[in-house]
């Protein structure tokens, strides 16, 4: 009994770290002025609170990055520069949605406040525009994947693979949803042996075969 809770615990524990490690492998959007805005205002938006998954609090920035027509608002507090430049971007967006440039900074805005809805939108969008994007492609992955839509963040990841064979953030991701979402871990396996290939000093990719080991002797 003591070895079966242990397992289930070194599971939870594992899956919890590897969510945030996915979440790090693409570079942080926000800015230095916003995310003095979000302190400012004192609330965590990368904490889901509303009914539909998307942040509350300075997700007035929510309603400034999400660019949805009508949602209207302004940030608590009165917002600031950093709010006024996304209202300003949020409104340039809807008048010009076809700038790629601005679809794109608006998604990665989405994707740091993990709107993950309104960031697939954006991101399918984008592609439309300027498809192949292997980063882009990734992004778009792990938003699905954040929204339990496993099997489709797994083809973003592999199309991103496709289009940009030395891009190891897309099999890094690949590996997570296979061993720690679907657990397939035989594939997971494979997948990670050839990143392992691809970067092999990297303390990251080092991590995430300790963990995917440990999660696959406590299945």
């Amino acid at each position: 009994m003591l070895y079966t809770v242990i397992g289930i615990l070194v599971g939870f524990i594992s899956g919890y770290l590897v969510k945030d490690m996915v979440l790090s492998r693409q570079p942080p959007r926000l800015t230095p002025e916003l995310r003095a805005q979000i302190a400012m205002e004192g609330e965590n938006p990368m904490q889901p609170t509303g009914g539909e998954g998307v942040p509350e609090g300075p997700t007035d920035a929510r309603t400034a990055v999400t660019g949805n027509p009508g949602m209207g608002g302004t940030a608590p507090g009165g917002g600031g520069p950093a709010m006024a430049e996304i209202q300003e971007l949020r409104a340039h967006v809807e008048q010009n949605p076809n700038d790629a440039d601005a679809v794109l900074r608006l998604a990665n805005l989405n994707f740091d406040i993990r709107n993950w809805s309104r960031a697939q939108e954006l991101y399918n969008h984008y592609l439309k525009l300027r498809p192949g994007d292997p980063d882009v492609l990734t992004d778009l992955g792990i938003s699905l994947r954040e929204t339990q839509q496993f099997d489709q963040a797994l083809v973003h990841f592999r199309e991103a693979k496709k289009r940009a064979p030395g891009h190891w953030q897309a099999l890094y991701n690949e590996v997570v949803v296979l061993a720690f979402d679907l657990k397939r871990f035989d594939e997971a396996g494979s997948i990670l042996e050839e990143l392992q290939r691809m970067q092999p000093a990297n303390p990251e990719v080092a991590k995430l075969a300790d963990a995917v080991a440990r999660q696959r002797s406590a299945a």
